[in-house]
């Protein structure tokens, strides 16, 4: 252990204990530093896990924040504003968990899966810092994405000394944040790899569950399997991976298991939200390719006390991340430091609505009462709220053939606009897309994207769907505007057949202003770069389909193609 005094950037003197060793309950030591006053008394502490590397956290010590596209942004600087902290008369302790950075012990298997219980050792870890003589037996929790789980598994164990937490940009299905619509997405590989403006996780000893669970012949043969699915095998890093696995060992994992559950469902955060009964703020902004959806069903799942803030669209939070400390120190001023600033007075549920850039306040989510109503797919490229008149032998279907990208640099869009708004008109929900579609492979994608057009052209992207056709199964959760997909096996599409596609439109908040247009954009493949994705890490993005596919969108008569979306019952106000 090392102890010295520093100064932040701002100025302010900084005591610094290095490497202290905390032990865990079966031998494995972790390691962590703390930052605190240089004023030698107790202090409660906010606790940050990750395995991503306690050093790199320090750089928000010296490194201004940096917002995407901004070479020097690293998704994994993620623990917070030490000086902020220290600021407030907080101790901040970040520490490395097993398998990471200094810490010793294995690393099994994502934080969902596998040896020992990360929740465990935060217990342990928590409980250690809570008494140490630099502590006043008070701790809560701090950090965003990665760190903001790990709030959550170690809250579940129940540590005495955890007095509250304040969660920010979580992911908690692992499933569905690493497999939209039964799409797989790239972001978690930069996480785990280092790719794309991350870091990555600082590896020491952290092994793959699917290579401890079966033999190499056995595991072989999956390999093999997982090589037929046509997109994997058109993909060069993934081919690369499934062969050469070692130190890639949390990437294989999830390319291996495209479908849900057993192996997503053990340690599933939402599961274990019913142990929670400590305070909960929950904070997330719209778009995150983690979806609302987790933080939504974590939120409905949480017993104690609770708020949920829902924020802005991105492109992506700063790093070292700096935002959500007002609210969160506010949070812990009341819980922890027993300061009444009035924060449980307020409504639970807070959202930001896009376009009018007003903050509605409710009892739940939705915070306000919303009616579905549809919006029909018609000729010419509509979106009109009645259904297409005409059978399909005048109202023909639209449609697009996509070449692989392997071939060309063109994603092919499809879109259909409504008229001008002529009124604000609002909505808050999740919402769904009905898709009479055939194509010419037993599979595709459907990627669908919401736009806010105004009319000087400029657009707001609002919310997405995504669907791998043949994870089209719903399960019995289905409501009307609000669908689900078990994504429990994939069933191949007959070529030719039309089929109803019902795609899960992820929750958003957007109010259009009179004159403003709602865009909706179709296609099996991401645009390369537009207004949205240029302001996204390079890797967030979602594998492509590998093969040529012919898409035909039947929106006639008897095929009513169509969005259905929540309107808010009341015209937004401003």
């Amino acid at each position: 252990m090392a102890e010295y005094a520093t100064r932040a950037a701002g100025g302010r003197r900084i005591a610094v204990r290095t490497d202290l060793e905390v032990p865990m309950r079966d031998g494995v030591t972790l390691v962590a530093d703390t930052y605190s006053d240089v004023e030698d008394k107790p202090r409660p502490a906010l606790v940050a896990l990750s395995p991503y590397g306690k050093e790199l956290q320090a750089l928000a010590l010296t490194m201004p924040p940096q917002r995407r596209p901004s070479p020097m942004w690293d998704g994994c600087i993620e623990a917070g504003d030490i000086a902020r902290v220290v600021g407030e008369g907080y101790v901040h302790v970040i520490g490395d968990l097993r398998g990471s950075g200094g810490s010793g012990g294995e690393m099994i298997g994502n934080y969902n899966a596998g040896g020992v219980s990360l929740g465990q050792d935060a217990y342990d870890f928590i409980e250690w810092v809570a008494a140490q003589p630099w502590c006043d037996g008070n701790v809560g929790m701090i950090g965003i994405s990665y760190f903001g789980s790990m709030q959550v598994l170690a809250a579940a164990e129940r540590p005495p000394h955890l007095k509250a937490i304040f969660v920010s940009g979580g992911h908690y299905d692992f499933y569905e944040t690493t497999y939209h619509g039964g799409i797989m997405w790239f972001m978690p590989r930069a996480a785990r790899e280092g790719r794309g403006g991350d870091s990555g996780i600082a590896h020491t000893n952290v092994k793959s569950r699917m290579r401890e669970r079966y033999s190499p012949d056995e595991l072989k043969r999956l390999v093999d399997e997982r090589l037929r699915d046509p997109d994997v095998a058109a993909w060069p890093n993934l081919v690369h991976v499934l062969k050469y696995p070692t130190n890639r060992e949390f990437w294989f994992d999830i390319v291996m298991n495209n479908l849900d559950g057993d192996w997503y469902e053990e340690r599933n955060p939402i599961t274990l939200a019913p142990n929670i009964d400590i305070p909960v703020y929950l904070q997330i902004d719209q778009g995150r390719g983690w979806t609302l959806d987790g933080t939504l069903e974590l939120y409905d799942a949480l017993r104690g006390p609770k708020k949920l803030d829902i924020g802005p669209y991105p492109p992506m939070q700063s790093r070292p991340f700096v935002e959500e400390h007002d609210k969160m120190f506010r949070w812990y001023d009341y819980w922890i430091k027993g300061i009444d600033n009035g924060v449980m007075d307020e409504p639970p549920v807070t959202v930001f609505v896009e376009g009018t850039r007003e903050r509605v306040t409710g009892e739940q989510w939705p915070p306000k009462r919303v009616e579905y109503r549809p919006l029909y797919l018609r000729t010419r490229r509509k979106l009109a709220a009645d259904p297409e008149p005409m059978g399909v032998e005048y109202a023909a279907p639209d449609g697009f053939y996509q070449a692989p990208l392997t071939v060309t640099d063109k994603v092919e869009i499809l879109s259909w606009s409504t008229e001008p708004f002529e009124e604000a008109t609002e909505l808050i929900g999740a919402g769904a897309a009905h898709l009479f579609a055939e194509i010419d492979q037993d599979d595709t994608n459907f990627i669908l994207r919401l736009w806010d057009t105004a009319p000087d052209g400029k657009r707001q992207l609002i919310t997405t769907g995504y669907l791998k056709a043949s994870h089209r199964e719903l399960d019995d959760r289905s409501t009307e505007g609000d669908p689900y997909h078990p994504h429990t096996r994939a069933v191949p599409v007959e070529p030719g057949a039309i089929e109803e596609y019902v795609l899960r439109l992820y929750p958003f908040a957007a109010a259009f202003r009179p004159g403003h247009r709602l865009v909706v954009e179709l296609s099996n493949n991401e645009p390369l770069a537009d207004d949205h994705n240029a302001l996204l890490p390079p890797d967030a993005f979602h594998l492509p389909v590998g093969r040529p596919v012919t898409h035909k969108i039947y929106r006639d008569a008897a095929h009513p193609s169509r969005l259905v979306l929540p309107f808010t019952t009341r015209a937004a106000r401003r």
